[in-house]
């Protein structure tokens, strides 16, 4: 049976506990358990399957993302020196070998209205059900899907947690045209909240910058939680993970509303804090870290 993963964004974490000084608190992560389950080590491969039209430029963002993860010719501080962070998770070893497989289903084969577990479905198409493999499917902005804006951007989660021939999903949304003020902040002004000024989106694509950053949070929470008894805090069903225990932040000195202090490209006014291939620059998420337990930030 499926597991799924819900994930807040800041917005939606500052509905639910905002008060009259929450926006000039830097609140303290949670702090994550180790509840003893596998983790992922080794080379981990992605495979893509597209649902529904995306552009040659968007996605060509998305794949320079997943390939710069395990890049080492981006100067500091770089994509991958941000994945490496989860190696600070105890038996995370290894690397990222991406996109092994891509399908595009622009028709939209089984609809525009979907469950999660027909997301685990389209997931399967692109599994071999061996290795440490993570089906990711990316859904196009005029494709629904159950609690996508509501309660979670992107899922992560199992075909089958204990059987042979488990395999691993996960999901992202382009939120671009459905609810960029909660999927693609901070690239968009908030949807609730303090409506400080959206920051520049580092390449150019306010739904696909977006994507990177939740595509970000659902990987390292596979990576650290793939099959939810790995590193979560609170329920197994809807956990805080690596990334979501640090949702909002993005540079030093962030707060609800604030995304910290980032880098800004001269020449376009794009907000980064990461180098990527093909001369990208991207806007990571903080992680955090188990040996601080504190969230840690890409600079």
């Amino acid at each position: 049976m499926a597991s799924s993963i819900y994930y807040l964004t800041p917005l939606l974490l500052f509905f639910f506990t905002s008060c009259s000084t929450a926006a000039l608190v830097e609140e303290q992560p949670p702090l994550l358990k180790y509840h003893h389950g596998p983790l992922l080590k080794g080379t981990v491969t992605v495979n893509l399957l597209w649902y529904g039209v995306f552009t040659p430029a968007r996605r060509s963002i998305i794949v320079d993302f997943l390939e710069s993860l395990n890049s080492t010719k981006p100067p500091a501080p770089s994509v991958a020196s941000w994945w490496r962070k989860t190696e600070r998770y105890n038996g995370v070893r290894g690397s990222v070998a991406v996109a092994a497989r891509q399908i595009l289903d622009d028709r939209c084969s089984i609809g525009k209205s979907l469950k999660t577990s027909q997301i685990a479905s389209l997931a399967a198409k692109i599994s071999s059900q061996t290795g440490n493999l993570i089906s990711v499917v990316l859904t196009a902005d005029d494709v629904r899907v159950d609690g996508f804006c509501m309660n979670r951007c992107g899922t992560h989660g199992s075909s089958s947690a204990r059987r042979p021939g488990r395999f691993l999903y996960a999901w992202v949304g382009d939120a671009g045209a459905q609810c960029p003020g909660f999927c693609a902040w901070p690239f968009h002004r908030p949807a609730y909240g303090p409506q400080g000024p959206p920051l520049v989106a580092p390449n150019g694509d306010v739904a696909a910058d977006g994507m990177v950053v939740n595509l970000a949070a659902v990987l390292a929470g596979a990576v650290t939680n793939p099959f939810s008894d790995g590193y979560y805090q609170g329920a197994a069903a809807a956990p805080v993970e690596a990334v979501t225990a640090c949702a909002g932040v993005f540079g030093k000195g962030a707060y609800p509303g604030y995304a910290g202090e980032i880098k800004t490209d001269e020449a376009t006014g794009g907000s980064y804090n990461a180098h990527g291939v093909n001369g990208r620059r991207y806007l990571l998420p903080a992680m955090w870290d188990p040996r601080t337990s504190r969230c840690s930030t890409v600079v």
